[in-house]
């Protein structure tokens, strides 16, 4: 039989408090960023604030309140914007890879193009103190920001759109394989587990059952420099 031992459907969970860092625009937030191969969804818990988004229907800003349950689809551009004090409780699909490496910033078009230069644009300095590491990624957020008016004021923003997902999606290629492997532990075993139960039960099999366990973590990480803000993570 199948066995998976996960959150339900094989998503991660981190705790997030939005960066309050001033931008270029006059606005306060995150690092705007898109998943190629993952939904993500927010849960308000504390706070006010928005998600500015940008897919081929154009730009969004969604208000977030407590409360609130937002979320989107693989493709969308995403930049949190906090007004006060926002905190979210992040659901990631499979198994957190978009903090484990499906994400790609909207870096101007120039680093998009070469990989060293992205990596040397998005890393921050391992080892580094932490007012040097949040300089780091202050200083990414600014240039992912950048890349991101840019291509909100395009001439024509569906062309630029699609002209950034190629960019992003060559990107990434080389870690595909990582990623499936990701996704097999995960969210396809979740729901191959959950079809051997349904067989199980439509033949009258309860044996499944008196396996259950509870379990509960407590973050294995606090304040991690994430894109969008400060994250509490689960291993």
């Amino acid at each position: 039989m199948s066995t998976y031992d996960g959150l339900p459907g094989g998503v991660a969970v981190s705790r997030l408090r939005v960066y309050d860092w001033p931008a270029a625009d006059g606005l306060r937030g995150g690092t705007p960023h898109v998943h190629l191969a993952c939904s993500e969804g927010y849960v308000v818990t504390h706070g006010r604030g928005a998600v500015h988004t940008l897919t081929a229907s154009g730009h969004r800003v969604t208000p977030l309140v407590p409360g609130t349950v937002a979320w989107f689809a693989p493709g969308t551009i995403h930049r949190l914007v906090d007004e006060d004090g926002l905190r979210i409780t992040v659901l990631m699909q499979n198994g957190g890879l978009p903090e484990a490496g499906d994400a790609v910033l909207t870096l101007p078009p120039e680093h998009l193009a070469d990989p060293e230069a992205y990596a040397a644009a998005t890393a921050l300095p391992a080892g580094a103190p932490p007012q040097e590491r949040a300089r780091a990624a202050r200083a990414r957020r600014d240039l992912a920001l950048e890349g991101y008016l840019a291509l909100r004021a395009a001439p024509d923003p569906g062309e630029a759109l699609a002209a950034f997902h190629r960019a992003a999606a060559a990107l990434v290629r080389p870690r595909l394989a990582e990623w499936r492997e990701r996704w097999a532990r995960g969210a396809r075993a979740a729901a191959d587990a959950t079809g051997e139960q349904l067989d199980r039960l439509a033949k009258g099999d309860v044996a499944h059952l008196a396996e259950a366990v509870v379990r509960a973590e407590e973050p294995s990480e606090h304040g991690r420099l994430g894109m969008c803000g400060w994250l509490d993570v689960y291993a």
